[in-house]
């Protein structure tokens, strides 16, 4: 019987090195393909993995997650904004906005995270900076402050390119993680469709994510996409399984949904596995 039970525990021992150092081989695979990762397993509140995590990189639009939790903890979703020619003039993606048109401000936070609507989320900046665009910036940056967000700096509330617009991987990753102990914030980056209607003009929008990977995979639970020319393929991506729960920031990644596949299916992969030896 001792024989027996020292096999097993052998047994397992080996297997789980052995599921290490496969889960280690991925991800240096993929830490090839882009310029930072992270990797959290928030049920253990243990980092997986992680690659230059403190390198200052372009956040592109993974900006939009700031701008909409600080809207939703305004206390003002239910209010009515009125779009102005500033909210509009901004590049694609765009919702389309019309000057004039009236949105309740929750619209605009489903616009800016589902479907990283820039018109949405300067709309935003506008209206809860008092029609001050540079003031919500700076509430934006107060906030990254208290988060301990310490090599973050936002320049504008959609991530578009500039020089002194920049995160890091684990700034981003911290953002993340209060961000998502907000249900209101939960719910909606988990929607693949919204739509809603401007209330004078009866305008219909239907938005649909731009998170492929949620799309296609049932325990993808959001969160944010990003991209840029010079920021890259960016994403942050959380995934649930039973008690597994794997959030990620990936940062200029050249081959994104191949490689956060790789993530997901990895760290699933490996957990089940694990729980099975125990078993």
């Amino acid at each position: 019987m001792k024989f027996i039970n020292a096999f097993f525990i052998l047994f397992f021992i080996f297997s789980a090195t052995l599921f290490a150092k496969n889960n280690s081989n991925i991800f240096t695979e993929i830490s090839k393909d882009l310029d930072s990762i992270i990797v959290k397993d928030l049920s253990k509140n243990k980092t997986i993995y992680a690659k230059d995590e403190n390198q200052k990189l372009r956040p592109a639009s993974l900006t939009k997650i700031m701008t909409c939790i600080l809207a939703i903890e305004s206390g003002k979703m239910n209010k009515v904004v009125t779009i102005t020619k500033p909210m509009t003039q901004v590049e694609p993606t765009n919702l389309g906005l019309k000057v004039g048109d009236k949105v309740k401000l929750q619209d605009l936070v489903h616009a800016a995270l589902i479907k990283s609507a820039n018109d949405a989320a300067f709309s935003i900046a506008y209206y809860l900076g008092n029609n001050d665009k540079e003031k919500f910036i700076t509430m934006m940056n107060k906030k990254a402050k208290k988060l301990g967000m310490k090599n973050t700096n936002f320049v504008n509330p959609a991530g578009f390119d500039h020089d002194k617009h920049k995160s890091t991987a684990k700034d981003l990753m911290k953002l993340a993680e209060y961000a998502i102990k907000n249900k209101t914030f939960n719910s909606i980056v988990n929607l693949d469709k919204y739509t809603f209607t401007t209330l004078n003009t009866k305008k219909r929008f239907a938005i649909y994510t731009s998170n492929k990977l949620q799309r296609e995979n049932e325990n993808v639970v959001g969160l944010k996409t990003g991209y840029t020319s010079r920021a890259g393929a960016c994403l942050i991506a959380r995934a649930k399984k039973d008690n597994k729960d794997i959030l990620f920031v990936m940062l200029n990644a050249h081959h994104r949904w191949d490689n956060a596949k790789k993530v997901v299916n990895e760290t699933m992969k490996s957990t089940t596995k694990a729980t099975r030896r125990l078993t």
